[in-house]
């Protein structure tokens, strides 16, 4: 095999490790989180969503009559991190967008697993449509990583349910398969942060006792049938990313569904390379390409 390849702004791509959470250091960083959670964020608020869930709200200093809004899910393959992890996000997205910004605290599994977590995403999107000076005709749904699978999820059920739609999902190198964690041909060299053994660590939390051929289409995305009727979607992952194939599978089975989508592909980048590298140009172009995705349908054609 050939050695792999990083993208040149990714310099400390060689010294990162492959995996990063197992079955013992799990509880611990779930403990960890959960105090983080616990303080308000810088220029935000914890806002309680009902008795089990919070959102973590940064909004713009210049407030419209009714506000476009983006609902977030964080990373950590479903059994680990918190809705403090898009702090930084939140903000950027609220003072650069003059959008409000919810970055959704769900339950965990393996303590919670399907469908806890996707329902409280989808009472929180619920809970911010309904929110005073909200716009719930452009609320936009994304994440990253676990959290993207969640989005993907979402943006599924809030279809079957017709209550709300969303005007965008935006898919940060999301988790859509759990079927990936059966692969034998992934070159483990080449992966970075996420690595096979988290990821069926991560889909066995989730799914619980659930054998292969009893997986909800909700709880995977990638195996729900029908996919038309879907908002349009923004999707990005790199090329070291143990969600490539996975992702570019989603993404073409869209644009067959007749939904508009947007493909960032981003060569040499791992999982996560975004977070780890927030100042390498190739991050911002990243991150840009997601603030430009979502100004374009959150400030198009709202009240000023």
């Amino acid at each position: 095999m050939s050695k792999p390849t990083f993208h040149s702004d990714l310099r400390l791509a060689r010294f990162l490790p492959r995996s990063t959470v197992g079955p013992r250091s799990m509880k611990l960083l779930q403990k960890l989180g959960a105090r983080s959670a616990r303080h308000s964020p810088a220029g935000g608020t914890v806002e309680r969503v009902n008795e089990d869930i919070t959102v973590r709200v940064f909004r713009p200093t210049s407030a419209r009559p009714l506000s476009p809004a983006l609902l977030w899910m964080h990373r950590g393959g479903l059994i680990i991190g918190t809705a403090a992890m898009a702090d930084d996000w939140g903000r950027e997205v609220s003072e650069r967008l003059g959008v409000v910004m919810a970055a959704v605290e769900y339950r965990l599994a393996p303590e919670y697993p399907f469908p806890t977590p996707l329902e409280d995403a989808y009472a929180a999107l619920g809970w911010l449509a309904e929110q005073p000076g909200i716009d719930p005709e452009h609320i936009a749904i994304g994440g990253d990583s676990a959290g993207g699978g969640l989005a993907a999820a979402l943006a599924l059920l809030a279809k079957e349910r017709g209550e709300i739609r969303p005007v965008l999902q935006l898919l940060s190198y999301p988790m859509l398969d759990d079927r990936t964690t059966t692969r034998t041909d992934i070159d483990p060299r080449r992966l970075r942060i996420w690595s096979p053994v988290n990821n069926r660590l991560g889909w066995s939390s989730y799914l619980g006792s659930r054998t292969p051929g009893d997986v909800p289409p909700l709880a995977a995305p990638a195996r729900y049938e029908d996919l038309t009727g879907l908002p349009p979607a923004w999707i990005g992952t790199g090329t070291n990313d143990l969600f490539h194939d996975e992702v570019i599978a989603y993404e073409n089975r869209l644009r067959q569904a007749g939904v508009a989508t947007t493909l960032e592909v981003v060569p040499g980048a791992y999982h996560g390379f975004d977070v780890i590298h927030k100042k390498a140009q190739v991050s911002r172009n990243y991150r840009q390409a997601q603030l430009d995705a979502l100004d374009a349908v959150l400030n198009r054609d709202t009240s000023q």
